[in-house]
């Protein structure tokens, strides 16, 4: 199986050498408008599979795209000193303009996956100028914000993080909502488990972890200037699961009409055809208020841009 993605920089780059190390898909395709970029990534990642798996990886142009069935949109530029929020969105729409359409003469029945920043504008970016079904144009929304948010729990609860379930929805973004009422451990509610673990929450524990998964980004890029390891392993488990076919439930971003008509994340089924249906977890009224309100900071936002 073969998976392409467009964007060689550090969340490209990290996407696909997640891709190589757990044996996602036989051929990596990386495209960057930098040639000798991806030509340059593509020799590193490659080196790396002697030690992992027999992935071949290489770099090419958009006409290699031809038979991928995932390609991974991670293009875009960097903010420029001074520049506002929709200034930078203008900008990369304008990139996918030109990205969208070259992808899909190629590889016309491919999935598209959206890491490309921020994420759910731009996926439903992606969506319009794509004329694809929704279902079709995914974005990897708050799947590291709900990686984040299971991570801090289960580091406070001294438990696995893959046995918690617990979720982050609405906007990858400051407006982002933590599902505190509905997450779960073993069969029970998390005020449950923690109390028969022993370590129960407190007001400022909730708060302590509310503050670390909302910010995460923030720290990460004043230490080191971006985050790519995050999400490239992300992009490598939600393309996974559609070349499995698997229909798992991830919080991915997919244009809602029901929610402000905008792209946001809710729990997704993703299954070898994109999303193949939305889950719609029961909120308190403080969490419903919580995700109204951060659909409409993205709806502004895209509406800025004729979106």
């Amino acid at each position: 199986m073969k998976v392409g993605i467009v964007g060689s920089g550090l969340v490209g780059s990290a996407a696909a050498y997640a891709l190589a190390l757990q044996g996602v898909a036989r051929e990596i395709l990386m495209i960057d408008i930098k040639h000798e970029l991806a030509q340059a990534q593509a020799e590193d990642i490659l080196h790396a599979t002697p030690f992992a798996y027999p992935v071949w990886v290489r770099a090419g142009g958009y006409e290699d795209l031809a038979g991928v069935r995932v390609v991974i949109l991670a293009a875009g530029v960097a903010q420029r000193p001074g520049e506002t929020r929709l200034q930078l969105l203008d900008r990369n729409a304008q990139v996918f303009a030109q990205v969208v359409p070259k992808v899909l003469a190629a590889a016309p029945g491919a999935i598209l996956l959206v890491a490309t920043n921020p994420v759910d504008v731009m996926t439903q970016v992606a969506y319009r100028l794509s004329g694809l079904p929704p279902e079709r144009v995914v974005g990897s929304g708050t799947i590291l914000d709900t990686a984040r948010f299971r991570a801090l729990l289960a580091g406070h609860l001294r438990i696995a993080p893959q046995s918690v379930h617990a979720y982050v929805v609405g906007e990858h973004g400051d407006s982002e909502v933590l599902l505190w009422s509905c997450a779960q451990v073993g069969g029970l509610a998390l005020e449950a488990f923690s109390q028969v673990r022993g370590r129960p929450l407190t007001p400022e524990d909730r708060a302590r972890i509310d503050e670390a998964v909302r910010k995460a980004a923030y720290r990460i890029i004043e230490g080191k200037g971006a985050t790519c390891y995050g999400i490239g392993a992300g992009l490598a488990r939600l393309t996974r699961a559609i070349l499995n076919d698997e229909k798992g439930v991830y919080t991915v971003s997919v244009f809602t009409p029901e929610m402000e008509g905008v792209t946001l994340s809710l729990p997704r089924i993703l299954g070898a055809g994109g999303v193949e249906g939305t889950v719609h977890p029961q909120l308190d009224a403080a969490e419903q208020a919580a995700l109204r309100q951060s659909a409409q900071i993205i709806k502004e936002a895209a509406a800025a841009l004729g979106f």
